[in-house]
């Protein structure tokens, strides 16, 4: 199984419980995909737009817990948007996966 989030686990500066959080929105992305079987990069990307709306929420509870969605969150956030989308197939623009994030 691939380990999500692994940077941000290994970095005591994001908290786990909200890193576990992040972690359910990437299990949920991957369950929606192979529940809906997006036929085009157009549906993958409305599916990924989706979980980028929760992670831009939960940039609220990392801030409220003095930490924040920073680069290095980014970074990793934003590869394994990546290794989801080509696991499914899908050979997708990174930042087109999460184009309406906030952080």
């Amino acid at each position: 199984m691939y380990d999500f989030l692994r940077a941000m686990y290994a970095d005591r500066y994001f908290p786990a419980l909200l890193v576990d959080k992040g972690k359910q929105i990437l299990i949920a992305l991957c369950e929606k995909i192979e529940a809906e079987s997006p036929s085009d990069l157009d549906a993958l990307y409305r599916l990924t737009h989706a979980a980028t709306h929760e992670f831009n929420r939960l940039a609220v509870e990392f801030e409220e817990h003095d930490s924040e969605i920073e680069t290095a969150a980014r970074e990793a956030i934003a590869e394994d948007f990546q290794v989801i989308a080509k696991t499914y197939g899908f050979v997708a623009d990174a930042e087109e996966l999460i184009a309406p994030r906030d952080w």
